[in-house]
């Protein structure tokens, strides 16, 4: 067998780690030949619903589950772990801004941050909790595991934009290559099909319905969470839950040398981003370290959708900037 893998997740009584954790249990994320750990966070009025996802876990008599531990204590969550899933946070409520969001979850995010101090020195934070880019940047603020170790999920968003080209030109999602989402997990993101390539050739020879893919495709994509919502009558929890396993998946394993994957990660100035932020980029990794694609271009239709989505994290920093 492999070596052991420990992974905490918070929220653990919620929608999206019940689609999670039992991917995560069953070796379908780590390969099925390394035991697997789990460490489940909840709050304490929710404990009785976690214990509960550990009898189904239990049921499930999974090979690859080493063990399994529900906590209502951060430090107890995160000492030692490998990988961590911060998907537990207050959904917005009936008349609440996104400003009042942020300002309801950023203490939950400076106390996990300083609890991930006691995680393992290789320990992959992927942050789910909305709003992810500031929760990321409220956490690694208040952490001392490197920085580099942080993301925010905007696979969701990069899955969505991948199946709605996909459809759009009659093939399959691994058909499209090269796409990128820039920015911020909200309606403001800005999904790059400029730069996106279809079996190979050039996205717009193919698609070449200019107006569906500025009015059609990009709006359709950056509003899909609440178009689900209305639908279901309940958020994205099911593909929430993949694509978070998505991009720990991703970056975990090299690359395509053709291709690369979308996550939010703290910015080194790439693209006139101001360095700090958690910004969406178009990223490659060797399995180790990950590194922005750079070098694309942008049309002065994409760079305002692009200027757009920087200001709007710009002011969400703003927002928060005495827990940073």
């Amino acid at each position: 067998m492999a070596d052991p893998v420990r992974v905490a997740v918070t929220g653990a009584a919620g929608q999206i780690a019940y689609s999670a954790i039992f991917r995560l249990a069953s070796g379908a994320v780590f390969g099925p030949d390394r035991p697997v750990h789990l460490k489940l966070l909840e709050i304490t009025p929710a404990m009785k619903v976690c214990e509960a996802v550990m009898m189904e876990l239990d049921d499930c008599a999974f090979p690859t589950l080493a063990s399994v531990e529900g906590t209502d204590q951060a430090e107890v969550a995160f000492d030692g772990v490998n990988a961590a899933l911060l998907i537990g946070s207050r959904p917005r409520g009936p008349g609440m801004e996104r400003a009042d969001l942020i300002r309801v979850n950023g203490p939950i995010f400076v106390g996990q941050g300083k609890a991930l101090n006691r995680a393992a020195s290789d320990v992959r934070v992927v942050v789910v909790g909305n709003p992810c880019n500031t929760n990321c940047l409220i956490a690694m603020s208040n952490s001392d595991v490197p920085k580099d170790r942080f993301g925010a999920m905007m696979r969701l968003d990069y899955n969505r934009a991948k199946t709605m080209l996909a459809n759009k030109a009659g093939v399959t999602v691994n058909d499209v290559t090269r796409l990128a989402v820039w920015g911020n997990h909200s309606n403001n993101q800005y999904p790059d099909f400029e730069n996106a390539l279809i079996k190979g050739r050039p996205l717009t020879e193919v698609i070449t319905d200019e107006a569906w893919l500025k009015d059609t495709f990009v709006p359709d994509v950056q509003n899909r969470g609440a178009v689900v919502i209305k639908a279901r009558g309940a958020s994205s929890a099911a593909s929430g839950a993949i694509a978070a396993l998505d991009h720990l998946v991703s970056f975990g394993a090299p690359t395509p040398a053709d291709d690369w994957f979308v996550a939010a990660v703290q910015s080194a100035g790439q693209y006139g981003v101001d360095p700090g932020l958690v910004f969406g980029y178009p990223l490659r990794s060797d399995g180790e370290r990950w590194e922005v694609v750079e070098g694309l271009s942008m049309s002065s239709w994409g760079r305002a959708k692009f200027e757009n989505v920087l200001n709007e994290l710009r002011q969400e920093r703003e927002v928060v900037k005495d827990l940073l």
